[in-house]
């Protein structure tokens, strides 16, 4: 039977985790290829997800709060336990920004909080292969990507580093079936569009920093979109045949 499969033939969903309303899948809900559910129980103190053998896969988006705020949201802790079940289960698993420090929660690495802020279109060191995230780039090139954090994750026992930037060592990583990412590759045009203009996200920048995103956002968001339907693709034929990427990733 195809792992991807419930009992009657029919594919299972992928598992899509959201935490604000500007902060969607983007092009990876859009290239993923099979049936996907969108959930937001951050707030939900009594949050009910799936099991790993109910989904095909779990996508894990961005946000504004602080991965280890489980008072102040305390969805996330079924989140984290439910990242944590995927992981072990050796389900497809994409952590994207606030997704990739729950990642790293899950995996039992430590959170720091404002260790360094980086928001606006800039470079980003990939320092390893991985299946996936050389869609942006071989090893040892500096691709242009778009970072919006100021928190940062520690590297989790056992897991690859993938990309780093001198303000955030642990850009990306790799653990078994599990990537995650803390820049931004679910980008569309439209999609920063939505960011520019919305109060959560620029409470804190200058109309002239806004302006720079905007700008930059012109010459590095073609070649940004290119690459992050690039890792979708990849990332939906993980889902879609889980043996055969499973084996790439020994």
């Amino acid at each position: 039977m195809n792992p991807a499969a419930d009992g009657t033939g029919e594919p299972k969903p992928v598992l899509v985790l959201t935490h604000a309303p500007h902060e969607g899948p983007g092009v990876i809900g859009r290239l993923l290829g099979v049936p996907y559910r969108i959930r937001t129980v951050v707030d939900d103190p009594e949050a009910r997800l799936p099991g790993p053998d109910e989904i095909a896969g779990l996508v894990v988006m961005g946000g504004p709060m602080d991965a280890d705020d489980v008072r102040g949201h305390p969805g996330l802790a079924s989140e984290t336990r439910l990242i944590a079940a995927a992981v072990v289960a050796d389900l497809p698993v994409l952590g994207v920004c606030l997704g990739m420090q729950l990642l790293g929660l899950a995996l039992g690495s430590s959170l720091f909080r404002r260790a360094g802020q980086e928001i606006g279109f800039g470079p980003v060191d990939l320092v390893a292969d991985d299946p996936l995230l050389s869609a942006l780039g071989p090893e040892g090139s500096s691709p242009t990507v778009l970072h919006w954090h100021s928190d940062a994750v520690e590297l989790p026992e056992g897991a690859t580093l993938l990309a780093s930037t001198p303000t955030t060592p642990v850009q990306a990583f790799r653990y078994g079936s599990a990537l995650g990412i803390q820049f931004h590759v679910e980008l569309e045009a439209s999609h920063l569009d939505l960011w520019l203009s919305t109060p959560d996200m620029v409470s804190e920048l200058s109309d002239d920093e806004i302006g720079r995103i905007r700008s930059d956002g012109a010459t590095a968001l073609p070649g940004l979109v290119a690459a992050g339907s690039a890792l979708a693709t990849r990332f939906a034929a993980q889902v879609t045949s889980p043996q055969a990427t499973s084996a790439a990733l020994r």
